[in-house]
């Protein structure tokens, strides 16, 4: 780690850098002070809680989802292919960065339990605008209810992410539990964005 980034950055630095690589079981407070070279009470000069410091990290997930949703429309795509394309980065965002997704959409940091400081900036508002552009694709594509129809579709995409990541998608369907995420996942993507918006065009 660089010397001269910030601490807060660092300790920032540091976390993701441990989710990435073992998981969010490796994210104690102590491991990320020892690894960023500073005292285990060092952090709480940044961060009053554990779970402050973990919604910082989980922001930085957020912030990556985020790019990839803006390069999924950047050819500026019809609403439904737009559609499609969103679900698959964020597919394949859950499979290439397991425990950061895991960490993303744990409750209690959603809940804001533990946030920054009273005001500050809550994790669950890292969603929000994320949502929104799904709900404005729906109902572009002409949902009756754009948002209970952008709810339930990104429950479906949620739910094939952590299926096909345990392997039990890929065995169901013949190609066994190691099955890549080939053409076969792609298929799965676009039959939950017809489920909920019908078949439309080809």
């Amino acid at each position: 780690m660089e010397p001269d980034v910030p601490l807060r950055e660092r300790l920032i630095d540091v976390g993701v850098e441990l989710v990435r690589s073992e998981g969010t079981g490796s994210l104690g407070l102590r491991e990320i002070a020892r690894r960023a070279g500073v005292s285990h009470g060092a952090p709480r000069r940044y961060f009053p809680t554990h779970q402050s410091l973990l919604s910082a990290i989980a922001r930085r997930g957020f912030g990556e989802l985020g790019a990839r949703f803006l390069a999924a429309g950047a050819d500026r795509p019809a609403p439904r292919d737009h559609v499609r394309a969103l679900g698959r980065a964020y597919v394949a965002y859950a499979l290439e960065q397991p425990g950061m997704f895991a960490l993303m959409f744990r409750h209690d940091l959603l809940d804001s339990t533990g946030q920054e400081a009273p005001g500050g900036p809550r994790l669950r508002e890292q969603t929000l605008p994320l949502f929104a552009l799904l709900t404005g694709l729906v109902g572009a594509c002409g949902a009756a209810e754009p948002e209970v129809s952008a709810a339930a579709l990104w429950a479906g995409l949620h739910g094939v992410a952590q299926l096909w990541g345990y392997g039990s998608l890929p065995l169901v369907l013949g190609g066994g539990a190691d099955g890549g995420a080939g053409p076969g996942l792609d298929a799965l993507v676009d039959a939950v964005v017809n489920a909920h918006l019908g078949a439309g065009p080809a």
